[in-house]
């Protein structure tokens, strides 16, 4: 594997550091998606429950309680629990303002790595072909015949840098894919469950009215 790297050139451990890092990040993001994951259905019923018994303090305690994002946007809108509808939607908004960019951190990354690598591996095929054709100029000149052996340092440098791109490319997309659409499944998680606090916090004013 070292004479690999080696006979693929420099720009070989440019894209080794950007398949580390690309693992790194999705090690990351797993482990941030998999601590923020929750029950919805029963923390919004047992919020929704707690919220009838008139007993909003501890409605707040358990959305401290209780890790990730909907947990927090769910506070929000439960500290404003006397106020309007609009009021109330203002602040679940503001807060997911605050949450959205926290399950998107680090995705920009994974993306870069996915383009840049496969023209990282062209930089080095170019490069390579470059070296290439630079013997095969020196020996023309000094009128001395081209053996393959020759060549194969450039040409070895060509494929072998492209293959490396391509192998971190393709994995690092997909798993940002995989990311993006974990992210969006929170997201709708998090706006059915404002949705629903919404209206449960306005049928509550409506009856304490009456």
């Amino acid at each position: 594997m070292w004479e690999l790297v080696i006979k693929g050139g420099p720009l070989m451990f440019l894209i080794i550091l950007c398949s580390v890092i690309a693992v790194a990040v999705l090690i990351e993001r797993l482990w941030y998606l998999h601590n923020a994951r929750i029950n919805t259905a029963d923390f919004m019923e047992d919020i929704s429950e707690t919220l009838r018994r008139n007993k909003v303090l501890d409605a707040i305690d358990k959305c401290n309680a209780m890790p990730g994002p909907i947990a927090r946007i769910l506070k929000a809108g439960i500290l404003k629990h006397d106020r309007s509808r609009v009021e109330i939607k203002e602040a679940i908004e503001d807060a997911g303002l605050h949450e959205v960019p926290r399950l998107e951190s680090n995705l920009g990354v994974l993306a870069t790595i996915a383009h840049i690598s496969p023209l990282l591996g062209l930089l080095g095929t170019v490069t390579g072909m470059v070296r290439s054709f630079q013997v095969i100029e020196q020996k023309a000149t000094a009128l001395m015949p081209v053996n393959p052996g020759d060549l194969a340092g450039g040409i070895w440098e060509a494929l072998i840098t492209t293959v490396a791109g391509l192998a971190v490319a393709i994995p690092t997309y997909v798993a940002y894919n995989f990311l993006v659409s974990k992210v969006d499944g929170f997201v709708l998680e998090m706006e059915k469950s404002a949705t629903d606090l919404v209206n449960i916090l306005g049928a509550k004013r409506e009856e304490d009215e009456v």
